[in-house]
């Protein structure tokens, strides 16, 4: 028998932005089919008309878009499984319901919102199964007819799955093993309701599954008690051959790691659980994003695929391809992950140092806009490649390097009060003559001249300089000082020594 190709798929409801739990789910996802050469599927589970956010779908879409995370089909992705989009689904949803139906798998049940009520108010714990649905109205109390009539008459119902009691369902997980649970703790539950014509989460996802050739469900930890369900309904479809194998993942945790991690933990430390800024269209607040907080996507990636797995050795920083070499299921961790944000910081420092001096200056142009800077770009690449080590986000180089661009107009109190000296003026001028008779204004050659001067004068070598670093940056800080001198170039130089001279006296 030919072996089966992976398919995985990764299926969102448009109900707001996309928490970075789902992002990761959706990278393992990426991962496992990228390294098994399968195919990575795009649906959306829009069953839920009274969730619908607009603006939500397109926002997940763009998200994966900035993330490099690639579908093979799916929605906007084309293919020849679909269509995609659920609430497009429905006559397809409508026959299986029909199936499971005529099969007596499923039963159609009247209960209103009122009865369910009144029963679990005079039941402690009730749940609608095996031992209370011989109490309750549905198509296995009442009589064809008045089943019939009851339709007929419009009145609204939903189809109950029909669960067997006390009988042990095996599930084999691939990161938590054998999961035994017995059909006795399982609800009836709801697959179809006849108000919107739509099935509910467990019927459309198993029926796309099946349909769609998935191969491998992986999925968050939070739809664990909802595999033995699934397990059932592929049984009573009798599809059991081309049941998928599950992997649940573990959790995504609170930075302490009491519970799990939610976007208050982000608003409460200062750090964004969305992949881009939300604007949410109901209440108009907006949350921060990763791409607009200056994270750099892979950075991004690299930080969340290390939160519940590893790659069995001490490699931290690794590009989409290494992980996709390295990636294994069974190396994911059963117990939650603690959300560490202080090393998505890290991380994306390392990437800013990865990154070519080219890539980051083009990324700092905008910045330097910003700040109505116009520089040439030789320029900005050599200034980048002397500070980029400084900073954890591009927009942070502008803290670190203005001085580069705009020429201090004050100088700093407590600088000045340490490091400018009665002859610091006199220096300074001497200074400024050696320099202006440099014609190799290199780094190098600077160098030579002004230490040889500083030696032939006897003066102390870290007043010279910290004087010199002050008529140049307006404080104590910055590179090596002839680094500084040489990007500033030769007349820019002695423009801003002559300028602190007459300032600082």
């Amino acid at each position: 028998m030919a072996e089966r190709k992976v398919r995985v798929r990764f299926a969102p409801s448009p109900t707001g932005a996309l928490h970075i739990g789902g992002v990761r789910t959706a990278l393992y996802n990426y991962l496992f089919a990228r390294q098994h050469g399968g195919d990575m599927i795009f649906r959306i589970e829009d069953t839920d008309s009274n969730r619908f956010v607009p603006g939500a779908e397109e926002y997940i879409i763009e998200s994966f878009k900035w993330l490099g995370i690639h579908f093979d089909e799916g929605v906007t992705f084309g293919g020849n499984c679909g269509p995609y989009r659920q609430s497009e689904r429905r006559e397809i949803y409508k026959k299986y319901v029909q199936i499971l139906l005529d099969n007596d798998k499923a039963y159609i049940a009247f209960d209103t919102p009122e009865e369910l009520d009144a029963k679990r108010t005079e039941i402690a714990n009730f749940q609608y199964d095996a031992s209370t649905r011989g109490m309750m109205r549905n198509s296995l109390v009442l009589s064809k007819e008045e089943v019939d009539a009851l339709i007929a008459a419009g009145k609204q119902y939903v189809v109950r799955f029909k669960i067997e009691p006390n009988e042990d369902i095996h599930v084999n997980d691939l990161i938590r093993g054998g999961v035994v649970i017995n059909s006795s703790i399982l609800d009836d539950k709801v697959l179809y309701k006849s108000a919107d014509e739509l099935p509910t989460y467990h019927l459309a996802n198993i029926v796309d599954d099946h349909l769609m050739d998935v191969s491998h469900v992986i999925r968050g930890e939070e739809w664990l008690p909802s595999a033995p369900l699934h397990v059932l309904l592929y049984r009573a479809f009798g599809w059991e051959d081309t049941m998928p194998s599950f992997a649940h993942l573990p959790l995504l945790l609170k930075p302490e790691g009491n519970g799990k991690l939610s976007k208050r933990d982000g608003d409460r430390l200062g750090f964004p659980v969305f992949p881009l800024e939300w604007h949410d269209p109901k209440t108009n607040e907006v949350s921060s994003g990763y791409r607009e907080s200056g994270y750099l996507p892979e950075a991004v990636i690299n930080f969340l695929a290390l939160l519940g797995w590893n790659p069995g050795n001490e490699q931290e920083v690794m590009s989409m391809d290494e992980l996709i070499s390295l990636f294994d299921l069974h190396r994911c961790s059963k117990s939650g992950a603690k959300f560490d944000y202080k090393k998505g910081l890290w991380f994306n420092h390392q990437y800013i140092q990865l990154k070519s001096n080219e890539e980051i200056a083009e990324l700092f142009l905008p910045v330097l806009k910003e700040h109505g800077v116009e520089a040439p770009l030789e320029k900005v690449i050599a200034v980048v490649g002397m500070m980029k080590d400084r900073v954890t986000f591009v927009k942070e180089l502008w803290d670190v390097c203005s001085f580069f661009f705009v020429a201090p107009t004050a100088y700093d109190e407590k600088t000045a009060k340490k490091r400018w000296k009665e002859d610091s003026a006199r220096c300074m001028t001497e200074l400024a003559e050696v320099l202006a008779g440099i014609d190799d204004f290199s780094i190098e050659g600077q160098e030579k001249v002004v230490m040889d001067w500083i030696a032939a004068k006897e003066y102390h070598t870290g007043n010279i300089m910290n004087a010199f670093r002050l008529t140049l940056v307006g404080e104590g800080k910055g590179p090596h000082m002839f680094d500084i001198s040489w990007i500033l170039g030769k007349e820019e130089t002695l423009a801003r020594i002559k300028r602190a001279v007459e300032v600082l006296k």
